[in-house]
């Protein structure tokens, strides 16, 4: 069975979930890891929010966790990490200081915005947003490769007006499979997030014609995470995200445990 590798809990600026609310509905779903993945976006371009969290107490309260609930459940800590070329080292110097078991490289930001806000896109098409953000993300792999999942990688589409209906990884294969190259080359994991299929875009992020175009080219390590916000949202869709995967050509997803992969079979 599969852990969800992709939580967050109130050391994310953009949740108030206690650590402790997401550990005890692991263990009513029965699930037999969890991975706490926090946000840490260095240089966010918005004076008003800090995507950042003091790591000894994160840490701390992870280690009181595992006392309490270790018979019942594999707790690990991990983070997600915001990718921008200028914070390349600062990401870097980041994952060398602390014990993290686990690392997500996520693209947040497009034309140095976030896209939650609707301003981004102001001005812009669609596919002229949507093509940007795959060249930065390509970018930022090039530059920062030290993580060990790419989150959610056409995260961009949950907010489009048209919420994806016109999106095809056709359209943008070009620079999606140079992204997908660089993973593989760097023996890097792609992450199958199942917030798509809650935020009712019809798929997970990625679309499956990218996870199986990853597994063409030789892709093998797949993730998989709900990136909940709130406990009530995890494990969410795991069912059909495990027979996309299968669907796609993959027999394992992996978790990680002080960087290194384990293999779980689908």
């Amino acid at each position: 069975m599969n852990g969800d590798i992709h939580v967050h809990s109130r050391y994310s600026t953009d949740s108030e979930t206690p650590m402790e609310a997401v550990v005890k509905r692991a263990v009513e779903l029965g699930l037999p890891y969890i991975c706490f993945t926090d946000h840490v976006d260095f240089d966010f371009p918005y004076d008003d929010i800090k995507f950042e969290f003091d790591p000894s107490e994160y840490f701390k309260e992870i280690r009181e966790l595992r006392v309490r609930y270790g018979d019942r459940l594999k707790i690990f800590g991990g983070v997600e990490l915001g990718m921008q070329e200028k914070v390349a080292q600062r990401n870097r110097d980041f994952l060398r200081e602390w014990p993290f078991d686990f690392a997500i490289g996520s693209q947040h930001l497009v034309f140095g915005m976030d896209p939650y806000y609707p301003e981004t896109f102001e001005g812009r098409s669609e596919t002229e947003v949507y093509r940007r953000y795959f060249e930065e993300t390509y970018a930022n792999v090039r530059a920062f490769h030290d993580f060990d999942s790419l989150g959610h990688l056409d995260y961009i589409v949950r907010y489009g007006a048209k919420r994806g209906k016109s999106y095809t990884y056709r359209q943008y294969a070009d620079i999606i499979d140079e992204i997908l190259k660089l993973l593989v080359r760097y023996n890097l994991a792609l992450e199958i997030n199942t917030a798509g299929i809650r935020k009712q875009l019809g798929h997970p992020n990625p679309h499956p014609d990218i996870l199986r175009r990853y597994r063409e080219l030789g892709g093998t390590l797949v993730t998989m995470g709900s990136d909940a916000h709130r406990p009530h949202a995890m494990g969410f869709a795991f069912d059909t995200a495990r027979d996309i995967l299968k669907e796609c050509g993959f027999t394992h997803t992996v978790y990680y445990e002080k960087r290194k992969p384990h293999f779980v079979l689908l």
